[in-house]
């Protein structure tokens, strides 16, 4: 038994359109003979006459004029399916999905979609933010593309791939007893102040929580806690007690207006990542991109490798190697 296949509705429609064999079978660049084989093999498949021919007109049957609006249907979504893809290879069209942590968009995500904007203008583009359990989650439910965060979860399916270092300092208000020390601050130094902590549900609450010897947590239960920037923003404005974060989560923020300075003694820094899913290939758009983010990081934080070296996703330093903040032109 033959199957129905595009071919025989595009005859179908053809013919119904033009009320003639020969003008469908011109419009379709076949023969006549062809074309009349084809609606016969149509009509045997389904059982039911869809013409009736006179010696002016062929006029579909009543069946075949209700049928006429699904078969026209089938073909223009299918054409247009065919057309979007097409487009899409070549970046003319589609959508890009992106999360992020907050402090990655300002000066990491939005030069780089700068950048894809000028080159690829067709391509929207959707970007949300949260901590990183958000931003890792939404990248293994396929809610976005890919995620830019640390690594809290460390999910199986998920790839995490280091772009960029960004070092842990200490945040203080102006007046706060801190600012009279004049050589680097260590971990050591902030003993016996109070501290506003993220939280655990962050990428940078939940580092800190994980590594007990830097000092900041011997009293955990007394520790304030904020669940995202804007709320330790408010909380830091009460005066007197301090935070810990990487510098690109002052940057850009109304942090700012708080003095920060760098940690030593250990230097610590934040790894952070493009997060991928595993094993799920990007489209054209989304790899040229992360090519685009590749590129940001690579210029702005005076990284050695190139967009050039990715394999279709990207390829990163060794971790004592990676990009650090400071090192962005204006960051010093």
């Amino acid at each position: 038994m033959r199957k129905i296949s595009l071919r025989h509705l595009r005859c179908f429609a053809a013919v119904a359109d033009t009320g003639s064999f020969t003008l469908a079978a011109a419009r379709l660049y076949q023969t006549q003979s062809s074309l009349t084989a084809t609606i016969q093999q149509f009509e045997e498949e389904v059982g039911l006459k869809l013409f009736d021919r006179t010696t002016r007109r062929v006029v579909m049957t009543e069946d075949a004029a209700r049928f006429k609006l699904v078969a026209d249907k089938v073909l223009q979504d299918f054409d247009t399916a065919i057309g979007d893809l097409k487009a899409i290879s070549l970046s003319h069209r589609g959508h890009a999905r992106i999360a992020a942590v907050p402090s990655m968009i300002e000066h990491v995500l939005t030069p780089a979609l700068a950048s894809f904007r000028r080159a690829y203008p067709g391509i929207t583009i959707s970007v949300s933010d949260g901590g990183a359990d958000k931003v890792e989650r939404a990248v293994l439910t396929g809610e976005v593309d890919f995620g830019i965060s640390s690594r809290l979860n460390n999910f199986a399916d998920l790839t995490y791939l280091p772009i960029l270092g960004d070092p842990f300092g200490v945040l203080f208000p102006n007046d706060h007893p801190l600012a009279k020390i004049k050589r680097s601050i260590r971990w050591s130094d902030l003993s016996g102040f109070e501290y506003i902590a993220l939280a655990t549900d962050t990428g940078i609450g939940a580092y800190l929580d994980s590594h007990p010897a830097l000092g900041l947590h011997q009293d955990a239960s007394l520790h304030d806690r904020a669940s995202s920037t804007t709320s330790l923003f408010a909380m830091l404005n009460l005066g007197g007690k301090i935070s810990v974060l990487p510098e690109l989560s002052v940057l850009g923020s109304p942090l700012k207006k708080f003095t920060f300075r760098e940690l030593s003694e250990p230097s610590v820094t934040r790894e952070v990542c493009l997060i991928t899913r595993q094993l799920r290939s990007f489209s054209p758009n989304t790899q040229r991109l992360v090519d685009a983010l590749m590129e940001t990081v690579a210029v702005n934080y005076h990284w050695k490798s190139t967009p050039a070296d990715c394999d279709h996703v990207a390829t990163a330093a060794p971790a004592d190697k990676l990009p650090r903040a400071t090192s962005a032109p204006g960051y010093q």
